[in-house]
């Protein structure tokens, strides 16, 4: 059975994702609350085939519930409205985005509040498939007149309480008893002893009932000592078998399917392509890799496409970190994640539509800048070509030659010449037609996609890298073949 936790904030909503049979809660990502994280929530419960729903429940350091539990338990009623069937479990945390930042300062990587957010969740999950024996058995009902809990439910907590109370009360059922039995025997040697014996007697019993008292007390402290030190080691071992069995996979500004293909085949693989003795990560296949790119996912971007495209230029390149049983399915969905967040969170749809572009032309034509210029050059780049296709001058850009060259002779057993390469008749050669290419050439950074929506305020119509690595720019054909000749003797011959 296939769980979903949420960490449910009034800003963001950190997700993660577990299967009750591995018990190990994956990241999945987080969603911002701006009306559309009911479709996305909806959307990755499609998506991992589940209806059953893990809510962290916030609680005080006293373990009472505060303003934010009750956010989170009418995040509950609208989910279970929204979700009909939904089955909602809730899972008491306290300074759980604490821990969540800790973590990720100890990987020491460049992180967002967004992923805090997510890694909280992951923490929330593995603690409720800690706790929790029979996840799929025990789902909770919404009530509308359900009245908060008072104390905590955690697990740990509970049994130390309880055991604390037991231990406690057995102590004091032995203090009465010799309490009493002092008692009793005073009472009947009252008449035979000597005041002074009375005094020693009473001192006796006092001193026991301390003793016993005393012990009762460091026994429930040990207890609990005991039971907390043994749920840290339980703790570690979890952190360090989850490190064990994660790896980063990295996908760089400007790389290509080809590129990430090549890269998702290498994972764990040594020259033999076996698995490491040190590391138990997964081997993909190719038939693996290729099913997964020819899957269809669910995201608004992807809609625009083309029949027929690929996920060229939607992998949003960055570094991420997976389980060893994620698929190739889960690693793309999460870069398409990623990519979802990037667009929404610059408002690039709206950016490109203001420059007269929609969002797959703004995405395209970015990945042809991230291709022809490193970033601090992109916004020069992109106004280039914007001013070129204002104007239907061709945006004759090599790199786009390069790629349709790509997609049918890699080795360039045809298309040995510069001469030849310029003339191949695709829609990826710009050099040949007008307009953009008919689609994403390279999986483009964040940069070069603002660069697109926030071009330069030049108006240069022509561009170079020089052999020294500087651009040149220049406003007419003459210009520019001056550029070639003073600064673009070795590079601008390299075979495309």
């Amino acid at each position: 059975m296939k769980v979903i936790c949420l960490d449910v904030g009034e800003k963001r909503i950190g997700v993660a994702r577990a299967d009750s049979a591995t018990r190990i809660a994956v990241p999945v990502g987080y969603i911002n609350v701006d009306g559309s994280e009911w479709n996305e929530i909806s959307r990755i419960a499609r998506t991992q085939n589940t209806n059953l729903f893990v809510l962290g429940l916030p609680r005080s350091n006293s373990g009472n519930e505060t303003a934010q539990s009750l956010y989170v338990r009418n995040f509950a009623k609208t989910l279970a409205t929204k979700i009909p069937g939904a089955r909602i479990k809730f899972q008491d945390e306290s300074l759980t985005s604490v821990a969540a930042e800790e973590r990720l300062k100890a990987r020491k990587k460049k992180y967002e509040k967004g992923d805090i957010d997510t890694e909280a969740a992951t923490i929330i999950l593995q603690d409720f498939l800690e706790t929790i024996k029979n996840v799929a058995e025990t789902p909770v009902k919404i009530a509308q007149n359900s009245k908060p809990k008072s104390t905590p439910t955690n697990s740990t907590t509970s049994f130390v309480k309880n055991t604390a109370k037991e231990v406690s009360e057995t102590m004091t059922g032995i203090t009465k008893k010799e309490a009493n039995k002092a008692k009793l025997n005073a009472h009947i040697v009252k008449h035979k002893m000597k005041t002074t014996t009375k005094t020693f007697i009473s001192l006796i019993i006092l001193a026991v009932v301390i003793g016993v008292a005393v012990g009762g007390v460091y026994l429930v402290k040990f207890i609990k000592d005991e039971r907390a030190h043994q749920r840290a080691e339980e703790y570690a071992k979890i952190e360090a078998e989850m490190k064990a069995a994660t790896f980063d996979f990295t996908i760089r500004p400007g790389e290509t399917i080809y590129d990430i293909k090549k890269n998702l085949l290498a994972v764990n693989r040594n020259g033999e392509g076996e698995k490491t003795e040190e590391e138990l990560l997964p081997n993909y296949t190719q038939a693996e890799i290729d099913e997964a790119f020819n899957a269809q996912y669910d995201y608004p971007f992807l809609v625009e496409r083309p029949d027929g495209a690929t996920l060229e230029g939607f992998l949003y390149p960055e570094t991420l970190n997976f389980y060893s049983e994620s698929t190739v399915n889960d690693i793309l969905d999460a870069f398409l994640a990623e990519m979802d967040r990037v667009l929404t969170e610059n408002s690039l749809e709206e950016l490109y539509a203001s420059k007269g572009l929609s969002l797959f032309q703004g995405i395209t034509l970015a990945s042809v800048v991230q291709k022809e210029a490193a970033s601090p050059e992109q916004p020069t780049v992109a106004q280039v070509f914007l001013s070129r296709l204002e104007l239907g001058i061709p945006l004759g850009s090599d790199v786009t030659v390069s790629y349709a060259l790509d997609t049918v002779d890699p080795e360039r057993q045809t298309y040995s010449d510069n001469s030849a390469a310029l003339l191949i008749d695709s829609c990826y050669n710009t050099r040949l037609h007008g307009g953009l290419p008919c689609g994403p050439i390279s999986n483009p950074g964040l940069n070069a996609m603002l660069a697109v929506a926030n071009p330069s305020d030049s108006t240069y119509l022509y561009f170079l890298t020089g052999d020294d690595g500087l651009m040149y720019y220049s406003y007419t054909e003459y210009e520019h073949n001056q550029n070639i000749y003073q600064h673009c003797q070795k590079l601008c011959n390299v075979a495309l």
